[in-house]
C-alpha cells in the first residue's frame, strides 16, 4: 500500500474581498501561491486537510472563493472550523466535490478523524461532550493508525499569549488520547508558527499559516517575519509519519508589510 501524501493548510483568512489584508497581508494573494506549490508537489498530494480560520469575515463569499479555487487541484479536501469561521456558512457552501463536509476518512491504512473546537464568539477553543463522545466512538470503530485534528492547540506551545487562547479542556481530549494508542498524530492550527512536541508516543504538530506569521515563544502578541507556508504529512501503513514544512520563498511570495 502506498503511504498517504497529506498537505494541511490552515489559518487562510480570506475575506469576500480578495483585496483586504490581514495586519498587512492582502491573505488571497498568498493562499494563491501556496496553491499554486501544492499544484506542482511531486509526488501529488492525495488529500488536503484544511484546519480552520479558513474566513476573516464569515462571509459565505469568502468559502466560496475558497472552494473554486480548490476544484481545480482535485485533490480531496476535508475541513474543519476555527474561532473565525461560521460554521453554518460552511456547512451550506462547502460540500461539493473534491470538498467534503465528513469529519471521518479512512485513506491510507489510516483513520483521520476531524474535530470542532470552535466556541462562537470566543477566541479561545473548547470540545464539546458530545464531540469527546463522538472521537470514542469513532476509536472503538477501527484500530488503525489515527491522526486526530482540530484547531486549537491541546497543549502548550510556551507562548504566553497564545496558550491562554488554546483549547479550553485539553485533559478531557487527552484523557480519551490516553486510552487509545492507535493514535498517533494530533495536528492543529490557530498558532500561525509551525510546533512539534511528543507526549506519550503521540506527537503533536502545529502548522504555519498560508498568511500572516506568529513568533514563536513570545509571550505577548508579536508577528514573525518568516514567509507564509503549510505542512506536508507522510502516512505509512504501519503506523510510521513522515513531515515537513513548506515555506514560501522570498522571490514568489508576495511581500507582507
Amino acid at each position: 500500500m502506498e503511504p498517504l501524501r497529506i498537505a494541511q493548510v490552515t489559518d487562510t483568512h480570506l475575506f469576500s474581498d480578495r483585496a483586504q489584508q490581514m495586519m498587512g497581508c492582502t491573505t488571497a494573494d498568498t493562499f494563491e501561491v501556496i496553491l499554486e506549490r501544492l499544484s506542482q508537489l511531486q509526488p501529488r498530494t492525495n488529500l488536503l486537510l484544511l484546519t480552520g480560520d479558513l474566513s476573516h469575515d464569515e462571509t459565505p463569499e469568502s468559502y466560496q472563493w475558497l472552494q473554486r479555487r480548490l476544484m481545480p487541484l482535485k485533490i480531496p479536501a476535508y475541513w474543519l472550523p476555527g474561532n473565525h469561521d461560521s460554521l453554518p456558512v460552511m456547512e451550506q457552501v462547502l460540500r461539493q466535490p473534491p470538498i467534503s463536509p465528513e469529519k471521518r476518512c479512512m485513506a491510507g491504512g489510516w483513520c483521520l478523524l476531524l474535530l470542532n473546537s470552535l466556541v462562537p464568539g470566543c477566541v479561545h477553543g473548547e470540545l464539546s461532550a458530545a464531540s469527546l463522545e463522538w472521537l470514542e466512538q469513532q476509536l472503538q470503530l477501527s484500530d488503525r493508525p489515527t491522526l486526530i485534528s482540530l484547531h486549537h492547540p491541546p497543549c502548550s506551545i510556551h507562548s504566553d499569549w497564545m496558550d491562554a487562547i488554546n483549547l479550553q479542556n485539553p485533559e478531557k481530549l487527552l484523557a480519551v488520547i490516553d486510552r487509545y494508542p492507535q493514535i498517533k498524530l494530533v495536528v492543529f492550527g490557530h498558532i500561525h508558527q509551525a510546533f512539534q512536541e511528543e507526549r506519550r508516543g503521540v506527537h503533536y504538530l502545529g502548522s504555519p499559516s498560508t498568511c500572516v506569521q506568529f513568533k514563536p515563544g513570545a509571550k505577548e502578541f508579536a508577528i514573525d517575519s518568516v514567509q507564509p507556508g503549510f505542512r506536508l504529512l507522510t502516512l505509512f501503513p504501519d503506523g510510521s509519519f513522515q513531515t515537513k514544512i513548506v515555506r514560501l520563498d522570498y522571490d514568489d511570495a508576495l511581500p507582507i508589510a
